[in-house]
């Protein structure tokens, strides 16, 4: 029986701690994840994310060498927010490894609030987008939502984009919200290594399966699920159905990646007639709402088409 996401009373605080470089989040005294964000990443992103009982479920490369880990796309940190051409300039790709003359950054503008709390945590922050001069050509504003239960783990996510300039999001498929996935969570295909054993399945919301039936469609949410450490979880994201272009496409690939894209037409397409650019002009605002959910089990026996209901009706 689908088990569906009820907050309990009672239930432990949800700690927010701000450092000079990081922001951690703690759910009852336990890590869940830390908010990378200091001058010498070149985008936010959210290093590790934990299930309730503790185990890893994205990649620690870069930031970690582990055995059997792919060392490949040190762009992909956790779970980071960006796009690979916003004016021309590559905030996708823009690690200071990966060389080339038109990276952008994305960098902290201040922490607006922060708050600790039973049942749920929150944080308020401003970024700013620059391109290659140092220039601002966008401002971010992402609230973030940690929500405590005893099965799941849970974040809201709310990114309003206002343009500062002219701004054009250009059609690819490097973007946009995303995820590298533990290696045990990737597809089993030829070519991975042995080890940990590769367990992953995605499956969308028409219930689709794999890369090959899910990469480059529209839904609105995808699960990737199997096991870590012996223990079968998973990982879903939500697309608000206000989102623009709602339900979203996906570049979820076998090896881990996990994204939501709504620009990449003509590469998910297959069809180069297709345009999925979008340009605002200065003042203009972009929002876009997702929900991540950490669950035990595959999507069917977590209720994850339930839980996007409850989601996409505000609950």
């Amino acid at each position: 029986m689908a088990v569906l996401w009820c907050l309990a009373p009672g239930l432990a605080q949800v700690k927010l701690t701000q450092g000079p470089d990081r922001i951690e989040v703690q759910i009852d005294g336990q890590p869940f994840t830390t908010l990378f964000m200091g001058s010498d990443v070149t985008k936010p992103y959210l290093h590790p994310l934990r299930s309730a009982s503790g185990k890893v479920v994205t990649r620690y490369y870069p930031m970690e060498n582990r055995e059997g880990e792919r060392r490949d796309h040190p762009h992909q940190r956790g779970l980071w927010f960006s796009h690979g051409d916003v004016n021309g300039y590559d905030f996708w790709a823009n690690e200071v490894s990966q060389k080339g003359p038109n990276k952008g950054r994305i960098v902290l503008d201040k922490v607006i609030s922060l708050r600790s709390g039973r049942r749920q945590g929150s944080l308020e922050v401003s970024f700013n987008w620059l391109d290659p001069a140092g220039k601002p050509i966008l401002n971010e504003r992402r609230t973030m939502v940690f929500h405590a239960d005893p099965r799941l783990r849970v974040v809201d996510f709310d990114i309003v984009l206002t343009a500062l300039e002219k701004v054009k999001f250009g059609d690819t498929k490097e973007g946009t919200f995303a995820l590298r996935l533990a290696p045990s969570l990737e597809e089993p295909v030829r070519g991975a290594p042995e080890t940990p054993r590769r367990t992953g399945k995605m499956v969308n919301a028409e219930g689709l399966e794999g890369e090959r039936q899910v990469w480059g469609k529209r839904s609105a949410w995808v699960d990737y699920f199997g096991e870590v450490e012996g223990e079968k979880l998973g990982v879903a994201i939500f697309d608000h159905p206000s989102n623009p272009k709602h339900p979203t496409f996906w570049h979820s690939r076998s090896y881990g990646l996990f994204a939501a894209n709504i620009f990449g037409e003509h590469d998910f397409m297959a069809d180069k007639s297709r345009d999925g650019s979008l340009t605002l002009e200065p003042g203009g605002k972009l929002r876009f709402r997702y929900r991540v959910v950490i669950h035990p089990g595959d999507c069917q026996s977590a209720g994850i088409a339930e839980m996007y209901k409850k989601y996409a009706a505000g609950q």
